[in-house]
């Protein structure tokens, strides 16, 4: 991770008062704290609230997300509330999460960008019921594919799966396979690989490499076999090269 001035943590500490830094094993860096904010979104209104919070940042930050805690119980540790089974803040997709840190990579980018938007949510789901207001995300479903679907700006699910394929092979030989927009040219050819070319500073080619194989397990039938042949065929020789198993779906 870089410095603490790097990443803006002393503004953090300053605009979150409330917030510290704690002793933790095993964790590069934590803060611990209330976290109080106001925020105001149109349709909405203002918003004034705080959550007892738990912040754990790694040490690749902003490569790699903070996870979040909330220590008193206030939110529910439910999917309905998109809190992960280890009791973590599920904040939306990965790859939108980075592409809002690579945009602003500080604590403060993360807390305005990522988990603010999330608390405001959350509480308002809270005071008045219903829904998440911000709409919900399957949690590797046909939901998150449809995210990559809009974040890759690809035509289905099986493109945007065959897209994560591509960002989980060296460049070189990514750019000689068949585009995922549908032009039947290769990657290297079309314009769609300067779309996908800064998804590749986000990620590690290991990372797409697992997405990919999650993804692969929502069970979206398609009529795009060759997409899918291809998909296929690269899971299989991945697993066969690093001994990978068939994995679960995570919560």
């Amino acid at each position: 991770m870089r410095s603490g001035e790097s990443i803006g943590l002393e503004q953090f500490l300053t605009d979150y008062p409330q917030m510290a830094i704690r002793p933790s094993a095993g964790v590069h860096l934590r803060l611990k704290g209330v976290f109080k904010f106001i925020a105001t979104q149109e349709k909405y209104g203002e918003v004034t609230d705080q959550f007892r919070l738990q912040i754990d940042i790694p040490a690749a930050f902003p490569r790699e997300i903070p996870e979040v805690t909330e220590l008193d119980g206030r939110i529910p540790r439910q999917g309905s509330y998109h809190v992960n089974g280890n009791g973590t803040f599920c904040l939306g997709s990965h790859l939108r999460l980075l592409l809002k840190l690579n945009a602003n990579p500080t604590l403060g980018g993360f807390a305005n960008d990522c988990l603010v938007p999330y608390l405001y949510a959350i509480s308002h789901k809270l005071t008045n019921g219903g829904k998440l207001i911000f709409g919900e995300l399957e949690h590797y479903g046909p939901g998150m594919l449809e995210e990559y679907v809009q974040l890759f700006g690809v035509p289905s699910a099986v493109h945007a799966k065959y897209t994560l394929m591509l960002l989980a092979m060296k460049k070189r030989m990514a750019n000689k396979r068949q585009c995922p927009c549908g032009c039947y040219s290769r990657l290297g050819r079309c314009r769609v690989n300067l779309r996908i070319l800064p998804f590749r500073k986000l990620a590690s080619r290991r990372w797409f490499r697992k997405e990919v194989i999650l993804a692969n397990q929502t069970g979206i039938e398609t009529r795009k076999v060759a997409y899918q042949k291809a998909i296929d065929d690269f899971i299989s020789s991945t697993r066969i090269r690093r001994g990978w198993n068939n994995r679960v779906i995570r919560s």
